[in-house]
């Protein structure tokens, strides 16, 4: 059985910092396209954030993330991180982790993706 499992949602000030952890059990994490997702309280849809391919060497960003936000993962090591730096309010959402040991075609679209994460809440305060 797939489990993903997020961890270091928070709450933080404008301009702070937080690290966000994805460990993933039940599969070989190797062969997983990786990404992170969040969505924010309003009942706006599901947006992607940043996703890395199986053995690290793409990398996709949001628009909104871009040079803020830093996505890595360690195949021996497990889990994927989301460093995410220079926090604004509207950052504010639960940050979900995805994984797909399939062709992803479409990196930022949602529907690619098997496995999910229950979310992690990152709350920034103006």
């Amino acid at each position: 059985q797939v489990q993903l499992a997020e961890s270091g949602g928070g709450l933080v000030q404008t301009g702070g910092s937080l690290r966000l952890s994805c460990a993933a059990s039940g599969v070989s994490f190797s062969s997983e396209t990786m990404a992170w997702f969040r969505q924010a309280p309003s009942g706006k849809e599901r947006e992607f954030v940043a996703g890395i391919r199986r053995n690290g060497g793409r990398i996709w960003y949001a628009d909104s993330v871009q040079g803020r936000f830093t996505i890595t993962r360690d195949n021996a090591k497990n889990p994927v991180i989301l460093q995410m730096n220079n926090l604004k309010p509207e950052d504010t959402a639960v940050y979900y982790c995805a994984a797909d040991p399939g062709v992803v075609l479409n990196i930022r679209r949602p529907d690619e993706y098997a496995n999910w994460g229950q979310g992690t809440q990152v709350a920034v305060s103006p």
